[in-house]
């Protein structure tokens, strides 16, 4: 017999190795495949445990929720737990019924809307815009409110302007921003737009914006500084002309703008945006004496005369115009009988004065064919001395005549409602 050589030990041991590392590597397939399979049939499990355990409305509730519809909004009624049920699913989403499928599971079908909800929903879609989907962001909720000067324009507006008024106590500085104008009533859409900033009673030096071209809706966004001191501030009105400026470069007058400078305006060092509808300028020359512009309102439910005395113009002097100060007396009569008055604040040394002041008297309904208004502009030289103007009355026929008695009448006819009107000033005989 034969011995195993040395060599063939060798070869043995080499091939049981091999043996060995194979086995393993099929062990290791083998394994992962079962754990591929281990982890496959638990997750069909766990799934089938989530199906078993989710919240299912239950069919006995469906036709109690069915029944709670309001019959206005269609919203449904909180439901009571039934006895025995853990808990009860909430109500469907508005304009949705779950009905039952064979296979036991509920769906959303789709239910005719109400009148009501319709105007609902139309009016939601139209106030929030396009993004009426839930889970989307809607811009229009973040943007600030408009105001209704946005969009309502009374009849034969000539435009409308916004600016801002800012004035600075320790640098006396006058601080005015032209933001913006709509709906100017121009010749044409290719217009030249431009914008005259005055403060009066200096009509001589003004400021000037920019030409805005093409556009009735011109945005200007430009600042203006006007150096005027603390003393006379309060004396002084800001003028705003919008001029349309034709190809031969010649300036038509849209309309202007009249905002006095008063105390209440520029109180707390703080910017103040406020805007005003432009009004055309009178044509016609003034009167000998000079005129006066107010306004005429009666609301019969309060039983309130208001007077809103606007400006004058084309007054007339004696002294010098930096000493004298113009302010104008408003005064209620019933049968030719003193009853009230009240006084404008006074404007220094100009013959166009501005106030833009309103007062009130208790009139009843009663006592309007027989009360009239005297409204005399007073010149103010001193502490005490004081010399009449001009006057207007106006009133029913027992008191007035022609324009003085329109305005009257208007105001009676149109209650609520602000009647404005220029009149020409008229003196009393002197003794």
């Amino acid at each position: 017999m034969l011995e195993p050589t040395s060599s063939g030990v060798v070869v043995g041991e080499r091939g049981y190795q091999m043996a060995e590392q194979v086995a393993l590597v099929i062990g290791g397939i083998i394994g992962g495949l079962l754990l591929l399979l281990m982890i496959g049939v638990t997750c069909c499990f766990w799934k089938k445990l989530c199906a078993t355990l989710a919240y299912e409305e239950l069919p006995g509730t469906t036709d109690t929720a069915s029944t709670a519809v309001s019959s206005g909004d269609g919203d449904r009624s909180p439901q009571s737990r039934p006895p025995g049920v853990p808990f009860v699913v909430p109500p469907s989403l508005h304009g949705q019924d779950w009905v039952p499928l064979s296979n036991g599971e509920w769906v959303k079908a789709p239910r005719a809307p109400s009148p009501a909800s319709e105007l609902l929903a139309h009016s939601s879609c139209s106030n929030l815009g396009v993004a009426c989907v839930v889970g989307t962001i809607n811009p229009e909720l973040y943007k600030c409110p408009e105001d209704d000067c946005e969009i309502e324009f009374p009849e034969g507006c000539l435009g409308r302007l916004w600016f801002s008024v800012e004035y600075q106590q320790k640098a006396e500085r006058l601080l005015v921003g032209l933001i913006k104008a709509q709906k100017l009533q121009a010749p044409s859409d290719t217009c030249s737009l431009l914008v005259k900033l005055h403060l009066l009673p200096d009509e001589r030096q003004f400021l000037q914006s920019k030409t805005k071209c093409r556009t009735t809706d011109p945005q200007f966004d430009e600042h203006f500084i006007f150096q005027v001191s603390s003393k006379s501030i309060i004396q002084r009105v800001l003028k705003f002309s919008v001029y349309h400026v034709d190809r031969q470069r010649k300036h038509q007058l849209l309309g202007q703008v009249l905002f006095p400078l008063k105390n209440e305006t520029l109180a707390g060092d703080c910017r103040r945006v406020v805007w005003r509808d432009l009004e055309a300028e009178s044509l016609e020359p003034p009167s000998e004496f000079g005129d006066l512009q107010f306004c005429l309102s009666y609301n019969n439910y309060l039983s309130r005369l208001t007077v809103v005395v606007l400006r004058a113009r084309g007054l007339q002097f004696r002294e010098d115009r930096s000493v004298v100060s113009i302010l104008v007396k408003v005064s209620l009569m019933n049968h030719n009988k003193f009853v009230k008055c009240k006084k404008t604040s006074a404007v220094l040394g100009s013959a166009h004065p501005v106030y833009n002041e309103t007062f009130s008297f208790k009139v009843e309904p009663a006592e309007l064919d027989t009360a009239s208004l005297s409204l005399t502009v007073l010149q103010s030289a001193g502490a005490h001395e004081s010399r009449e103007l001009g006057r207007v009355v106006v009133g029913p026929y027992m008191y007035a005549r022609r324009k003085e008695l329109e305005h009257w009448d208007a105001m009676v006819s149109k209650p609520k409602e602000l009647v404005r009107r220029w009149h020409a000033l008229s003196r009393s005989p002197e003794p």
